[in-house]
């Protein structure tokens, strides 16, 4: 306001100089005119708000490279010991081969790490989803989405829509079961911490209490000593033990979908990461351009020829 007020007494001294003379009186009025319109305009001007900074642009928040992560400018990667395909291929997470491995390389180019600003660490899974620090960024474990988890971990933007099937050896009791009740008296099996073993107990809920083992090659071995009658796992997983480790199982049959939202596979991250928006972000920009589809179909094999359970 002061630029205004010293405009003000400018003018007056103009004004108060050429009043004396009569000739100039006429003068005089349009000058003090065009005075006040000068102020006005001055004062205008100097009360005016500042010009605002431009809104940032949508994804700014996610800067290429420059996440905060645990590693300044490395993106850490979590996942179980071992892996397995079609997950992950010969235990080499780092690979980028098999599903899971190649859906982490992706998500970290869009989030803007090459493969060496890419770390991995080995979690036990039942470990991965506990409250507390973590090791890792993210974790990708063929970790189900469930409101239960939700409460201790993040899960990002879902990345694999999820059936679980059984599977048994084909001198099972069980093996030519194709409905839910033909299994309620089997015994059966599944990884510790897993909706797979969910499943047993709340879709089939069989009269006897399943058996539970700290990975799948542990579930494998009791099928074939015959502890268990069969086995419940997600369906590419069934796939793969059925067609190359265990030449004398079968699938029996896939559960049918419950209702409402399917189950879903999602990255585990950190309660209230400030990367889950971000890791969200990336995967849903690899499902709208196809890549996450082409993943499934190069890596995973289809559920076409899986009986579903009645």
């Amino acid at each position: 306001m002061r630029a205004a007020g010293a405009g003000i007494n400018s003018c007056q001294l103009v004004i108060d100089g050429r009043a004396r003379s009569r000739q100039t009186a006429p003068v005089v009025v349009t000058f003090r005119s065009a005075c006040l319109v000068a102020v006005t305009l001055l004062i205008t001007v100097g009360c005016a708000p500042a010009p605002q900074a431009p809104a940032p642009q949508a994804g700014s928040a996610c800067p290429p490279g420059a996440l905060p992560t645990l590693k300044p400018g490395t993106l850490t990667f979590g996942t179980d010991q071992p892996v397995y395909p079609p997950w992950f291929v010969d235990d080499k997470p780092e690979s980028g081969q098999g599903f899971e491995g190649a859906v982490a390389a992706a998500i970290a180019d869009g989030l803007g790490y090459p493969k060496d600003k890419v770390a991995w660490v080995r979690v036990p899974f039942n470990a991965a989803i506990q409250p507390g620090p973590k090791t890792y960024d993210l974790d990708l474990s063929e970790f189900s989405i469930t409101d239960e988890r939700k409460q201790a971990v993040d899960f990002s933007a879902p990345y694999y829509d999820v059936k679980q099937a059984v599977i048994a050896l084909k001198t099972s009791p069980v093996a030519g079961a194709s409905t839910i009740a033909a299994l309620k008296s089997a015994r059966l099996g599944a990884q510790v911490g897993t909706t797979s073993l969910d499943a047993i107990t709340s879709q089939i809920a069989t009269t006897a209490k399943p058996s539970v083992f700290n990975s799948n090659d542990d579930a494998k071995v009791a099928l074939t000593n015959g502890q268990v009658d069969a086995l419940v796992v997600d369906l590419p997983t069934a796939f793969y033990i059925t067609s190359a480790e265990l030449q004398d199982a079968k699938i029996v049959g896939q559960l049918p979908p419950g209702s409402g939202t399917p189950e879903q596979f999602g990255a585990v991250l950190d309660k209230g990461s400030a990367l889950t928006s971000c890791v969200s972000q990336a995967v849903d920009k690899l499902r709208s351009a196809g890549t996450l589809a082409t993943l499934e179909k190069q890596w995973l094999s289809t559920a076409g020829s899986a009986p579903e359970l009645t």
